[in-house]
């Protein structure tokens, strides 16, 4: 479904209209991509995972001249493109307007990649909080995401990198801005997102490449991984070197191997990252 949408650059002093749902309801959807010298990186992913969301929600996508547009806006260098899309203002309440007009804003930000967490690895932790299962918004980047800022006030603590969450029902998802990737019987596996959580462009790639299968798993197993990394499609991969319990114990330690580069050459290919 695509149709008319307000396409606009989000610039420092601008303001979104009081009624706009996405402000008002969380009702839209974000995507965030990698553009190195105006190419998008993973883009076919990201517009794919932009497109589900917006049937899902109904909303109308932008045409895709508009978007093929946007990229390049980024120029030399790294950077950081997010596009926000709204189902825009209108409607009573909860219920949608019945001929939405969506709205379109975007922003370019430089970007410079944690590369020290690409060579050492990173510490992580269990997060209380558990996800809520909504099959309906599975999978999705919409835009109400307290889920995950409840998550990340749990610690303060610079020496953690992330928390990894699980669902109501105890299964293994994600960590609060990057998806989970573990060793177990000599294959990669990443939770199955089919209750909860976003399935990342990166995790995409890597599942359509076969490196990578789904798994459902209750959230203490992890510690029994013979490896453990996170990615996403602008920090890249980072292997795990120390899991901890929600107190700050710690559960299990990894030394960085073969394998952990293995599957980050294959995650970084697609990035135009290095990798050892």
């Amino acid at each position: 479904m695509t149709g008319d949408v307000d396409v606009a650059r989000l610039t420092p002093g601008e303001s979104v209209p009081f009624d706009d749902r996405g402000l008002a309801y969380g009702d839209g959807l974000f995507e965030t991509v990698l553009v190195r010298d105006g190419e998008p990186l993973l883009w076919a992913e990201h517009l794919a995972r932009l497109a589900r969301g917006a049937e899902t929600l109904g909303i109308p996508m932008p045409d895709r001249a508009t978007l093929d547009a946007l990229p390049a806006r980024a120029g030399e260098g790294l950077a950081v493109l997010k596009l926000m899309l709204t189902r825009g203002s209108g409607g009573r309440g909860y219920l949608a307007p019945d001929d939405p007009a969506p709205r379109l804003r975007w922003q370019v930000a430089p970007f410079a990649p944690a590369e020290s967490r690409w060579k050492e690895g990173v510490r992580v932790r269990h997060c209380r909080l558990r996800l809520g299962i909504q099959p309906a918004l599975a999978g999705l980047k919409h835009l109400n995401r307290l889920e995950n800022v409840l998550a990340r006030a749990e610690w303060s603590d610079p020496e953690v990198a992330e928390g990894l969450l699980g669902d109501a029902e105890g299964r293994l998802v994600e960590a609060t801005c990057m998806n989970l990737f573990w060793w177990q019987d000599g294959a990669w596996l990443t939770p199955r997102l089919d209750r909860c959580g976003v399935a990342g462009t990166l995790r995409a790639a890597l599942l359509a490449s076969g490196v990578v299968r789904e798994a459902d798993v209750p959230a203490e197993t992890l510690a029994a991984a013979e490896a453990v990394c996170l990615a996403n499609s602008v920090q890249g991969l980072w292997p795990v070197v120390r899991l901890d319990a929600t107190d700050g114990r710690c559960l299990a330690r990894w030394d960085i191997d073969d394998r952990h580069r293995a599957l980050q050459a294959e995650a970084h290919a697609s990035l135009g990252y290095p990798h050892d």
